[in-house]
Order: structure tokens, then C-alpha cells, then sequence
């Protein structure tokens, strides 16, 4: 894809405490495109979804989102800009409703008359969430609370999406209900990055992918390409 990036990380480093966790990665995001980030735990891969979405500040380097600098932008800002984020462990909230946490979701947003609409859309990309909409997010399966950190996240109307290991722990049907919806969430036109344990799956839905080891980015290449990479294969594919 040669159009100008909509999310671009430089050199960017940071860490925890005494811990450099991010040691100069750069990469992309294309308009409309699904790369994911592949890689053993500890890589780096959650931190760095975390300085994109300014959860975590970064130490040095910069975050660019459609031309824009917001490495030093606070999280709430960030996410009214269009970066949304549905986080490892789903951290949906346990005591709300699921129309509730929907519409924690939409917080910030000031088209009152669309938010409904967008829910409905919610309800129709994942039924069960309507069938359970009174539920409160705590008695949902694993399965169903990974749909609903999802759709809370596109009640924001994200022009890129976040997606930090949507498959963890799932049975095989819902994460192939998972990994539909993400196809059609980018057909629609949103740029999705995706961190993902189960990298044959990852690089098949994906456009390109970067490979990370211990806060560094070893390999980065079209999707196709990785899958067919020796290396990947031995060390993350099985093969």
C-alpha cells in the first residue's frame, strides 16, 4: 500500500522503571489496512499498543497518527482522535450492564442521536450481545466479554483499532467468529492493528506483519511473505 501512513511509530523507546521494554522500533499503519504484530511473551508487543494509545509514555521517539504528533497527548485525547483499543484480558467493566459498557464506549463523543444507532450496529455484528444486553459484563462467557471490548471499542467510531490478543483462551468457533469480524470491520474501511499469540492465524488475515523479540523488530514483510519465512515458521508458525 503506498498511501501515507495513518499511524507511524520512530524510534521509539520506553520502559518501566529501570526496564527499557521498547528499543527503537519503527512501523506503520496504512488507511484501511490489518497489520499484526507477532511474537513470544515479553517481546514488547502490549507496551507498544499502550505508548500508541498513551496509556504508557514513551521515553524518546515519536508517535505520528494522521500526520499528527501525539506522543506527549494524554489517552483521553488520543482516543477522541480516533485510536481505540480493545485490551488484553478484554477489562470490560464487570459490574455494568452490557448497554452500559457500551456506552463507556461512546464517552467523549458528542453525537448524542448516532450513538444509538451505532450500538444497534454492535448488536447486529454480535447477536448474543443483544440477547444478553441487560447482563451484567462480569456473568458473560469469555467468548461473549471479548465481542463486547470489542464493540465498546467501535462505539468510539475508531479510525484504527487496537486489538491485543482477541483470540486468548477462546474455543476455535468464537475465534473464527472474531477473526470474521475483524475482515468486516476493515472492509468498512478501519485500519486495524493487531497483536496476536496465534500467528498463522494473525498473518492470514493480515496485509504485512513485523515480527518482535525482546523490545526490538526482527522481521517485517507482507503477511504472505512471513508465513512463507523459515525463521517464522520454526519459531512461531509450528512448522
Amino acid at each position: 500500500m503506498n498511501q501515507a501512513p495513518l499511524l507511524s511509530l520512530s524510534n521509539l523507546h520506553a520502559g518501566y522503571g529501570q526496564v527499557e521494554v521498547l528499543k527503537g522500533i519503527s512501523r506503520t499503519v496504512a488507511p484501511r489496512e490489518i497489520v499484526t504484530v507477532i511474537g513470544a511473551n515479553g517481546a514488547g508487543k502490549t507496551s507498544t499498543l499502550m505508548c500508541i494509545s498513551g496509556v504508557n509514555r514513551i521515553r524518546s521517539g515519536e508517535v505520528r497518527f494522521s500526520g499528527e504528533d501525539i506522543s506527549k497527548r494524554p489517552a483521553h485525547e488520543i482516543a477522541r482522535l480516533g485510536v481505540r483499543q480493545s485490551p488484553e484480558g478484554r477489562k470490560i467493566f464487570p459490574r455494568l450492564t452490557v448497554v452500559e459498557n457500551l456506552e463507556m464506549g461512546a464517552f467523549g463523543r458528542t453525537d448524542h442521536g448516532e450513538i444509538r444507532s451505532d450500538q444497534d450496529k454492535c448488536f447486529e455484528m454480535f447477536p448474543i450481545l443483544k440477547e444478553r444486553r441487560t447482563q451484567a459484563g462480569g456473568t458473560l462467557s469469555g467468548g461473549e466479554q471479548q465481542m463486547l471490548a470489542i464493540a465498546r471499542a467501535l462505539m468510539g467510531r475508531p479510525k484504527l483499532l487496537l486489538l491485543d490478543e482477541p483470540s486468548l483462551g477462546l474455543a476455535p468457533l468464537i475465534v473464527a467468529k472474531i477473526f470474521d469480524v475483524i475482515r468486516e470491520l476493515n472492509q468498512q474501511g478501519i485500519a486495524i492493528l493487531l497483536v496476536e499469540q496465534n500467528a498463522r492465524l494473525a498473518l492470514k488475515i493480515a496485509h504485512r506483519g513485523y515480527v518482535m523479540e525482546t523490545g526490538t523488530i526482527t522481521f517485517s514483510d507482507s503477511a504472505a511473505t512471513l508465513l512463507d519465512n523459515p525463521k517464522v515458521k520454526e519459531a512461531y508458525l509450528g512448522d
